[in-house]
């Protein structure tokens, strides 16, 4: 408000709105009585015009309508100003009852009062925005003609939501240094069209002739939804042009509030994976986040630190952060405290193998709902220290299922693998058990259950991260073998469907989600070497080194066999819960965690191999 009164532009508009004011009382006046005022309505026209001016300006200043920019008059701001007159005719006619009785005054005057008050403030508003927009369209437009050497001018890809924000911020704002001077987009019916005056040109075909008419020094990628095929082809087509490219973050990072509308940035390989928007149930998750304790073990880690980031977007009462490693905790107390700024969590520094401290925390802060991302995923890190995946992925998870049971918790999410789909290693096996543990669970009040799904680009344990690292020393980029495939999602996306996967459990039941086609890994290192802006096997050698220990060819997201049904979300299918003769098979389950835990306690390793085939019928490390 302050900010306001040292503007000159503030005095101006209130005059105006002063004046219109009392020129919409005096025309609804006008318009009542046919042009032809009697006497007595003179009379109560200057009774109450002192009256009716000074309320609606009282009104539209207490609703903050003076605060805004009129140049960027919106949608939103016309339904403040329909509700502001609506809140003054009300104020009007209660005085206007109270004061005079209403006694031979009109009721018509004020709804026409009130109509005419919308038409002329709002008219005012969108005429000053219709102004400022002409002003930099024709500014724009000598821009592209005159095809200056400044390096602005900039064609947007996508004309839709995304593309017509990034050319709102641009044209409103100084701190991005373009001109858009054109829209590609395939959609054939935008074509010839524009959007802030900013013409839709035509599709990827033309690109090379828009740029060289036109004189575009950049190209922006603004694709809200695009699936992995149609991003490569956008990607391709940009880099055929020899110009540079930025894009516009993914929605899901936008919404999340890790960056803004004007966070243009260079194409990542997760870009070329595609961006098919999550749908999400919001409602129901928020049933069972909002105002509800939440417990995250491996907190720190690329799947549970972003567990943290999408459950604090649905304010839980309190969260409860459990990690093994010190520098990991950390990190990601200091990003609630600092950047999302959420302070209401507690830090437990300690391992899921340490059975008084699940109990002493799970006692004192009883969560409501459990997300277990704490495991050991290193492929052969884990197949030279098959004990630790005893201890840790197996008996970890045991005890904190049982500390869950024990307390009463309402909801436990196990966060699994497409690696425990017929395991060929150690670390795939030993997540096949996690799963398996839910049955030693089935007369629990907790509702337990799994989500099983593949690689997250990102995360600690992808191949991406290590590419890079050889691309930036000059290669060479190795690859295990020519045909070794992956499904990949983004961490984000994972996240996110971890939580919708729990609104839906019944318990028992393993949650898959659905990972799209799987990525050839040799493609994927193209790609990532192109994208750094070298040419594979010229630039950079791509080599093959042979497939690691318990490593395989391709993953698979289902055993064959597994009983696998479609649910209400598109993006998630579930393996029903196994309901013959499980008290048997419980206690024989328990019987061979008995035998894993004494060969772990040993570190023998052949003995925790030939227990985990014995548990785990479809373990095949000939794979």
């Amino acid at each position: 408000m302050i900010n306001n009164l040292r503007n000159i532009n503030f005095y101006l508009m209130v005059l105006l709105d002063l004046f219109i004011f009392g020129v919409a009382f005096y025309g609804a006046y006008l318009f009542r009585f046919d042009f032809a005022l009697p006497e007595y309505a003179q009379t109560q026209f200057l009774a109450i015009l002192k009256y009716a001016v000074i309320i609606k300006f009282s009104v539209f200043l207490g609703l903050g309508l003076y605060k805004g920019m009129w140049r960027y008059t919106g949608l939103r701001d016309l339904c403040r100003i329909i509700e502001a007159t609506f809140l003054q005719s009300l104020i009007l006619v209660t005085l206007v009852l109270y004061k005079f009785g209403f006694g031979g005054f009109s009721r018509g005057v004020f709804i026409i009062d009130w109509m005419i008050t919308i038409f002329m403030i709002g008219g005012v508003r969108i005429l000053i925005r219709a102004f400022y927009s002409f002003h930099e369209g024709n500014s724009l437009q000598l821009s592209a003609d005159s095809c200056p050497g400044d390096g602005r001018n900039a064609l947007i890809i996508g004309a839709g939501r995304a593309g017509e924000k990034v050319a709102r911020e641009i044209m409103g704002s100084g701190q991005l240094k373009f001109t858009p001077i054109g829209f590609i987009d395939s959609d054939r019916s935008k074509r010839g069209r524009t959007i802030h005056g900013i013409p839709v040109l035509g599709g990827l075909e033309i690109l090379p002739e828009v740029i060289e008419r036109r004189c575009v020094s950049n190209i922006l990628i603004a694709v809200a939804e695009a699936s992995g095929p149609q991003m490569r082809e956008i990607i391709n087509a940009c880099k055929a042009t020899k110009l540079p490219y930025k894009i516009l973050p993914g929605m899901d990072e936008i919404i999340n509030g890790k960056v803004g509308i004007k966070s243009l940035r260079d194409v990542s390989y997760q870009d070329l994976l595609g961006r098919s928007q999550i749908q999400l149930d919001t409602t129901s998750i928020s049933n069972y986040i909002s105002g509800k304790t939440v417990l995250v073990t491996g907190c720190g880690g690329s799947i549970g630190s972003e567990l943290v980031r999408q459950v604090v977007r649905f304010n839980p009462a309190k969260l409860i952060l459990i990690d093994a490693s010190e520098p990991n905790l950390y990190d990601i107390q200091m990003e609630l405290h600092h950047e999302l700024k959420f302070h209401k969590y507690v830090t437990v520094l300690g391992s899921v193998q340490n059975v008084k401290l699940l109990d002493r925390t799970f006692k004192e802060h009883k969560p409501h709902t459990v997300f277990h991302a704490a495991a050991y995923k290193h492929v052969p890190m884990v197949e030279r220290n098959p004990w630790q995946a005893v201890n840790n992925n197996i008996c970890g998870t045991k005890n904190v299922m049982t500390m869950a049971d024990k307390h009463g918790v309402d909801r436990f999410v196990i966060v699994s693998t497409d690696k425990a789909v017929r395991p060929t290693n150690i670390m795939g096996a030993s997540k096949r058990v996690t799963e398996l543990l839910m049955r030693l669970f089935h007369h629990s009040k907790t509702t337990f259950m799994a989500v099983r799904f593949g690689n997250v680009v990102g995360s600690s344990g992808s191949v991406v991260p290590l590419f890079r690292r050889q691309i930036e020393h000059g290669g060479p980029v190795t690859v295990t073998h020519p045909d070794v495939t992956r499904y990949f999602m983004s961490i984000s996306e994972a996240a996110q469907l971890i939580l919708q996967a729990g609104v839906m459990a019944e318990g028992g039941e393993i949650f898959i989600l659905e990972m799209g086609m799987p990525v050839k890994i040799a493609d994927m290192a193209r790609d990532l070497i192109k994208l750094s802006g070298k040419e594979p096997n010229k630039d950079i050698e791509i080599i093959f080194t042979g497939l690691r220990e318990g490593e395989k060819l391709y993953e698979e997201l289902i055993t064959e066999g597994e009983d696998i049904v479609r649910t209400e979300h598109e993006k998630i299918m579930v393996l029903k819960a196994m309901e013959n003769d499980i008290e048997s098979y419980a206690s024989e389950l328990d019987s061979l965690l008995q035998k894993l835990a004494d060969a772990a306690h040993e570190f023998d390793g052949e003995k925790v191999r030939a227990v985990l085939h014995e548990t785990v019928a479809e373990f095949d490390e000939e794979g």
